[in-house]
């Protein structure tokens, strides 16, 4: 009788409390700053330097380059980059790696699918993945493209 009582009594004292509810479907939920979601790719500034892909304990990410076309300009230029989001695990290391932020962290976090197919993301969709890029990458970039020194 007396652990009745004590259940009622939690009860009861959670019924008067402030409902602590979301209404997620309809209105997105906002999440902090630092939260990692789906990366972000931007390929003008990928030097196919393959850090990324090197660094990856998943290894979800493939890419490849191939020569510039300007005989003028040294080095490669990106040709795909793809994500397998099935086996990634969002740990944030491609995005510290690489030296000019070609691929960003977003606060984005809604992949489901029915179909697993669905998760290999390209370098299309990667580069239209560019909602709630989040603020850190933003403000402390410098307005020459390059990392700053700390």
């Amino acid at each position: 009788m007396k652990g009745i009582m004590k259940g009622l009594g939690v009860t009861f004292k959670n019924l008067t409390q402030k409902k602590i509810t979301y209404a997620y479907p309809d209105v997105p939920l906002q999440m902090p700053d630092r939260f990692r979601g789906i990366q972000h790719f931007e390929p003008d500034k990928c030097i196919v330097c393959n850090q990324c892909a090197r660094i990856c304990p998943t290894e979800c990410i493939t890419l490849t380059g191939k020569p510039n076309p300007d005989p003028e300009k040294k080095g490669k230029v990106i040709d795909t980059y793809d994500i397998n989001f099935e086996i990634c695990i969002l740990c944030d290391l491609c995005t510290e790696v690489c030296p000019t932020e070609a691929i960003v962290m977003t606060n984005n976090f809604e992949l489901s699918t029915y179909s697993r197919d669905d998760l290999f993301k390209d370098m299309k969709w990667l580069s239209e993945n560019n909602k709630n890029v989040r603020q850190d990458n933003n403000s402390a970039m410098p307005k020459g493209g390059a990392k700053a020194n700390a």
